[in-house]
């Protein structure tokens, strides 16, 4: 029972890795998320601040994953093209975009006036 348990952490974490090193725009969210810890401590950010931040980069990277992975998915059941496989990898990046978006209004919301007090 352990072992289970240890290896869905293991697969997990393979998952997590093929994620930022074979997606590009996972690669990106990591970047924005880099700056959006080190604006944080700059602008010491409080505790619901912080978890707002920590909420959206965790929702963005969680989107990305879900994304890739149905596009594993759709490329596995789909080899060759067809309409309704486009339109399923529309949508998921369109769900990230989303999520991205909501993302950067939460970022705004929090730094925006941090930042403008320094002017």
């Amino acid at each position: 029972m352990l072992k289970k348990r240890l290896n869905s952490f293991r697969y997990a974490f393979a998952g997590i890795a093929d994620l930022v090193s074979s997606h590009p725009n996972a690669k990106i969210h990591l970047v924005a998320a880099t700056a959006t810890v080190a604006a944080g401590f700059f602008f010491h950010l409080n505790k619901t601040e912080w978890c707002l931040v920590a909420l959206s980069i965790a929702a963005v990277l969680a989107a990305e994953g879900f994304n890739s992975a149905l596009e594993y998915l759709t490329d596995l059941v789909s080899p060759n093209h067809h309409p309704l496989a486009g339109k399923a990898k529309d949508m998921a990046a369109g769900a990230v975009l989303l999520v991205a978006i909501g993302a950067a209004v939460v970022g705004l919301l929090v730094f925006l006036p941090k930042a403008a007090a320094l002017f």
